[in-house]
């Protein structure tokens, strides 16, 4: 039987205990049994409930016929219970214990004649409290361990943990050094024994706590420097939690006590420089870098690197890769090279943690801010090149995945224009499918990608006649596809990228922007080219867009509906108010009584314009609503319709607003002047918000509509040439 079986490693069967090691294996056994059902622990714990009735003022045991639901469900746990316990003993335990009429008395039988023979004294077991303490062989493989005795299993070290420990562990987590010394002065063991549960010492946790001063009077007490470097269960000092933290004051000060704190591994095996990096902490790397990387192996220089670049810290990633000029070609856990991880970052300009600047003399493109993530993708990309042939290079920057294509696929163009740059050839490599970073920009709606077209010249009419060959996994006999570049246009884009525009009409008119400038790159001959479905590209795209057009008709009819109700009502108020003036008319003049009033001027005209603008905003959504909802309704018609019934829409709330405040003025001319004045503020807040509300669909509309088509007048150049 191999190991794991015999070990039990699974979720679903206890460990097996072989007879050897018990209080390791005590202690995951009450795990395994806890995860299972907490009732069973309790059974082991407190013994069955054993199910009893009153005969004669005496309790007697129930026979199993007259047992009640609550009895059967007690003894149903005692059996799961006993039956977990035979199913994790060994032959000779299981002959010798499973005579106890009970899975307590099993459990305790168990205990007292292991706890017996067993050779080295036993460890402290978790408690219910929260302690948790190691196994026997965790003590051995730890080299520097604090003193464990406040953790033992005894009611004296119970005590003491409670009294003593727990008020240590709040102080130092609150920084508060004068009531730690007064316990650390009734118990001076205490400064260099483990408080906690996994085994932190008070030095860890003031270090995880970021307690500079605290720390700092800690340090001056402690006696030996090997008390600096205690590890806890994990193998991490407080050296390890500091840099984690990236707690400068702490790291110089613990430092001092002990130099060889930078390079004493901690959990995993990783040094206090790996978990500055993993946490992104820029300038604690930085620092500990010098300080560790005489002790560097193979191993960790690849580790460092590529956490550097997962987390962002790319200045440290090009250092290293300035002076260790094999991490260009090395591979991850998931045999990708560093231009592979950096090729699938979609916002390499937002990843970037804070780091201080530092200045490099690596040109880069004029056009794009001077980044250090392009600097690392330039520096790495060149050592590929003069380190290999380009047919070489290219292999490195394919498997497992193609680099060219995961940039293209996110839209990295700061990632591709390096290596473009440096390569201009890159432009006519194909992927399995036979298509260029083109086809992919276009496929992913990559305009800063697709942009690239540009700059090829008359070249483009070559990558435009490409045919892409797809397979179809719809049927059982995979078949290809021949697609031209408008096809690939012609499709539905990838949720993600139409998820970035809000409403569906909308997404259906960029959708509509894409198709029409794919096409006036496309060879005339090619337009009404049919692929291997015999389907136009214009055929395609309705096919593919069959739902999203249903999608955006019901959108727009659902927001033009509430829009039209709105305006309506604004309507038939300000038509009301101009009928019932405020302040009324006089009897013999039949004239309004405030017509020679400012505010009464201003009334006539905010309410009139209310009623025009209201009215004309219905009509605008009205014609919305009997449209015919046409594919190229989407692209420019509806749109444009549907922000001009926003705008004026928006003018009526505000003339109506404003008619409000002014009818305000009028009737309380004779009060108090703060009364109009105030409500002719708050008249305001309608129109504020209605601008704070609508004003992602403005825009948007206003995208989708107009701008759209500067997305394809690229503002900056791919390929550039260094200024050497």
């Amino acid at each position: 039987m191999s190991n794991i079986i015999t070990e039990g490693h699974s979720i679903l069967r206890p460990p097996y205990f072989s007879g050897k090691n018990y209080p390791d294996w005590k202690e995951r056994m009450k795990i395994f049994i806890k995860s299972v059902d907490i009732k069973l622990w309790l059974v082991i714990k407190n013994g069955p409930t054993i199910p009893t009735k009153t005969v004669n003022n005496v309790e007697v045991e129930k026979s199993e016929d007259e047992y009640d639901e609550e009895d059967i469900k007690n003894m149903q746990l005692e059996a799961k219970t006993r039956n977990i316990l035979y199913c994790a003993m060994n032959k000779d335990d299981l002959e010798t214990f499973s005579t106890a009429t009970t899975a307590k008395q099993m459990w305790d039988d168990l205990e007292r004649d292991k706890e017996i023979r067993v050779d080295v004294p036993p460890t402290p077991q978790r408690q219910s409290s929260g302690l948790q303490t190691p196994s026997n062989s965790d003590v051995e493989n730890q080299s520097n361990s604090p003193i464990l005795d406040y953790l033992q299993e005894t009611r004296e070290a119970l005590d003491k943990f409670l009294n003593l420990c727990v008020p240590l562990h709040k102080h130092a987590l609150m920084g508060n050094w004068a009531a730690a010394k007064a316990i650390i002065d009734q118990e001076s063991r205490l400064k260099h024994a483990a408080i906690a549960s996994g085994w932190h010492t008070l030095l860890h946790v003031a270090a995880g706590a970021n307690q500079v001063e605290f720390v700092q009077k800690l340090l001056n007490i402690l006696d030996d420097d090997k008390h600096v470097a205690l590890q806890d269960m994990k193998g991490n000092t407080a050296f390890c939690f500091a840099a984690a933290s990236g707690n400068m004051p702490i790291v110089e000060s613990l430092m001092k006590r002990n130099r060889r704190l930078p390079t004493i591994r901690g959990g995993g095996g990783f040094t206090p420089l790996q978990f500055a990096v993993m946490q992104g902490k820029c300038d604690m790397a930085h620092f500990l870098y010098e300080e560790t990387k005489a002790t560097f192996e193979d191993e960790d220089k690849k580790s460092l690197f590529f956490s550097s670049i997962k987390t962002g810290n790319y200045h440290l990633a090009l250092k290293m890769a300035r002076e260790y000029r094999e991490l260009a070609f090395a591979r991850d856990l998931n045999e990708e090279t560093a231009l592979h991880l950096l090729a699938q970052n979609p916002n390499p300009l937002d990843s970037s943690c804070h780091c201080s600047e530092h200045q490099y003399p690596i040109n880069i493109n004029p056009g794009m801010k001077k980044q250090v993530i392009f600097q690392l993708v330039s520096f790495l990309w060149k050592t590929i090149l003069r380190g290999r042939d380009l047919k070489a290079a290219i292999r490195i920057i394919s498997t497992p995945s193609q680099v060219l294509f995961d940039a293209a696929e996110v839209g990295n163009f700061g990632f591709l224009s390096e290596l473009i740059s440096d390569h201009p050839s890159l432009i006519w490599e194909v992927d399995n499918k036979k298509q260029s970073i083109i086809h992919t920009a276009i496929s992913h709606r990559q305009a800063s990608i697709f942009n690239l077209i540009q700059e090829i010249g008359s070249h483009k009419d070559i990558i435009a006649r490409y045919i892409v060959e797809e397979k179809d996994p719809n049927f059982l006999h995979p078949k290809t596809r021949n697609n031209t570049l408008l096809h690939l246009a012609a499709k539905l884009a990838p949720p993600g990228r139409l998820e970035i525009i809000s409403g569906a009409a909308l997404q259906m008119c960029h959708e509509l922007v894409w198709f029409e400038e794919v096409k006036k790159i496309t060879p005339p001959s090619w337009i009404n080219l049919e692929n291997s479905d015999k389907l136009t590209a214009q055929a395609l795209f309705t096919k593919e867009h069959k739902g999203l057009r249903k999608d955006a008709e019901d959108w727009i009819k659902r927001t033009a509906e509430f829009c039209m109700i709105i305006s309506t009502v604004i309507a038939t108020g300000v038509f009301a108010a101009a009928i019932n003036i405020p302040g009324g008319i006089n009897d013999q003049t039949n004239q309004p009584n405030y017509l020679d009033k400012t505010a009464f001027l201003v009334f006539a005209i905010s309410d009139a314009v209310a009623f025009i603008s209201s009215t004309t905003s219905t009509l605008i959504f009205l014609s919305i609503l009997i449209s015919r909802y046409a594919e190229y309704d989407f692209h420019k018609i509806l749109p444009f319709k549907l922000i001009s019934g926003l705008i004026t829409l928006f003018i009526s709330i505000a003339c109506m607003m404003a008619a409000f405040g002014s009818a305000f003025f009028i009737t309380y001319n004779d009060g108090l002047r703060v009364v109009p004045v105030s409500i002719s503020v708050l008249a305001c807040l309608p129109m504020l918000l209605y601008i704070a509300l609508q004003c992602t669909l403005w825009l948007d509309i206003i995208k989708s509509t107009f701008y759209c088509k500067n997305l394809f007048k690229p503002s900056k150049r791919m390929i550039y040439v260094l200024d050497n």
